[in-house]
């Protein structure tokens, strides 16, 4: 062997020492992921639902959301650890969704807009209100006031840090807030 070989060879030998020497972690055990599913997959389908506004879609993001969640196999600290871990990644799924989605419609001509009257008489209603929102402000929404997620718990979930949660909030509700006005479903304020 050269010595440039052997150059080479040297991180790559230390660097498998220390790699193999941490012991591999146990994958969560069948009764407790059993036990954990039961105990999040309705809030985390409703979660990522209101986020896309597709049922199917809520079915599939789920179902990836549970895969990624095992194949990666986290540390488990507890299950709040865990649930928090489990909602990131549906919201990172999510966001991707809507990403691919984008591209697509970049890629095909709009389809000529559908008047009311193509669809019935159409509902004014908070889900149809939630969907005008961006998937962040969804995200934002759900997390703090369906969820009860603190700031730091909702910066984790979608990747931010937690001292904008607070004026991302604000700006969620306000557009929220905007829409529901627009559309009449505003409540009323009692001046004096």
């Amino acid at each position: 062997m050269s010595a440039s070989a052997l150059t080479l060879q040297a991180p790559f030998a230390a660097l498998a020492a220390t790699t193999f020497r941490r012991a591999p972690k146990r994958p969560m055990n069948e009764a407790k992921f059993e036990a954990f599913y039961r105990k999040t997959a309705g809030s985390l389908w409703s979660y990522i639902y209101r986020m896309t506004g597709d049922p199917a879609m809520a079915d599939d993001l789920l179902q990836k959301s549970f895969f990624r969640f095992l194949r990666s196999n986290p540390d488990i600290v507890d299950d709040d650890h865990l649930r928090h871990y489990l909602f990131k990644t549906a919201t990172n799924l999510v966001f991707d969704h809507f990403r691919e989605k984008k591209r697509d419609r970049q890629r095909v001509p709009d389809a000529p807009p559908q008047s009311p009257a193509d669809h019935g008489e159409l509902r004014h209603d908070m889900k149809r209100a939630f969907a005008e929102l961006k998937p962040q402000e969804r995200a934002l929404l759900w997390l703090a006031h369906v969820e009860g997620s603190s700031h730091d718990e909702i910066a984790e979930a979608i990747g931010v840090k937690s001292k904008s949660v607070r004026v991302m909030l604000f700006r969620a509700r306000k557009r929220l807030a905007d829409i529901l006005t627009k559309r009449g479903l505003a409540p009323r304020v009692r001046h004096g």
